[in-house]
């Protein structure tokens, strides 16, 4: 397939810039893959659409504020920006480097709150590896430091109200540089609200990175390379998942995330190992889901890699629709938007 064949019309002004109120108040459309039926909720009301024995898997990942201003030691202002930690000694992170001029090894940039930055090499895919110091506490000075990575397509800076409203309610474990999105829209009476209807919730752990969000810059798809995201799934999700898949219940996979993790994990026959990887899979139309039979998403970028995985589940001539349809109905797109139930 080509890049092209996931183009599609998007009017800028249905591009959210900034959340609902609530977190439940977005509004919900549901696609059935299987006759193409199309119909409208709101979040608050998602518990009616599970099943009881259904598994809803979320990814806890906690964002960190990733995007940090500096000097280098030579002068020039400098954007760095966090992709994912590296396996090195220290505080070693791939990272992007926006500078008047290329940096090169050697390069030092002087941050706030005595952190310093080290540019060692360039990494793939026009990143950086870059050693930060005092290693000590660094994620928690990066709390002081940095400001949270919103989008391009989000046209304002960071605001305060961001910090509590780009992460979900069930983040734990930091490491990600973009929200998992479709978590945002839920609260913690909203999930027990799911519980209480027979259904289970099991996390995992995908640090969101470049593999998210970064351009598709090839036109055959065959030859687009996905970027590596850490991911951890626990000995007890998978365990839920691999008894659903016996049972034949449904594992209802809340976003791309932590679909992209499950897949990558599964074996032939459908089953997971509980452990951690690097995941880098690629879910296109023609792929076949091993795990995921349903999917809680938001609305994605043209051409992205978000939106061929969705493609990928609910057929894409079929999601195409889904997306004209909302486009019509003013439905808000991308990572403050609304959202769909794909089953």
């Amino acid at each position: 397939m080509q890049l092209n064949d996931f183009d599609y019309y998007l009017p800028q002004e249905l591009i959210a810039q900034k959340p609902v109120q609530n977190r439940d108040a977005a509004r919900l459309m549901t696609l059935d893959r299987v006759n193409g039926e199309l119909n409208e909720t709101v979040i608050a009301e998602i518990s009616a659409l599970f099943r009881e024995g259904d598994l809803l898997v979320i990814n806890d990942t906690r964002v960190i504020p990733a995007r940090l201003l500096g000097e280098k030691e030579s002068g020039g202002r400098v954007e760095v920006f966090l992709v994912r930690r590296l396996i090195a000694p220290g505080e070693v992170w791939q990272c992007l480097i926006k500078a008047s001029k290329s940096p090169k090894p050697g390069t030092r940039i002087i941050l706030s709150e005595g952190v310093m930055a080290s540019v060692l090499e360039r990494s793939e895919q026009d990143t950086w590896a870059v050693s930060f110091t005092p290693v000590d506490g660094f994620l928690d000075r990066l709390e002081m430091i940095g400001s949270m990575p919103l989008p391009p397509y989000i046209r304002r800076s960071a605001e305060d109200c961001d910090r509590e409203r780009y992460q979900t309610v069930f983040a734990r474990t930091k490491g990600a540089v973009a929200a998992p999105t479709a978590g945002l829209h839920f609260t913690d009476a909203l999930l027990q609200k799911i519980r209480q209807r027979g259904v289970d919730i099991a996390p995992l752990t995908l640090h969101v990175g470049l593999g998210t969000f970064m351009p598709v810059r090839v036109d055959d798809l065959r030859d687009h390379r996905m970027h590596r995201e850490h991911y951890v799934i626990p000995e007890a999700t998978a365990g839920a998942v691999n008894t659903r898949k016996r049972c034949g219940g449904r594992v209802v996979a809340l976003g791309t995330t932590t679909t992209r993790a499950l897949e990558h994990a599964a074996a032939r026959n459908g089953s997971v190992q509980p452990g951690e990887g690097e995941a880098d899979i690629f879910i296109r139309p023609g792929y076949e889901f091993k795990v995921v039979d349903a999917l809680i998403t938001n609305f994605h970028l043209p051409k992205s890699t978000l939106l061929m995985l969705v493609s990928a589940l609910a057929g894409k001539d079929r999601l195409f629709d889904a997306y004209a349809e909302a486009v019509k109905r003013n439905f808000r797109f991308f990572s403050y938007g609304d959202a769909m139930f794909i089953y």
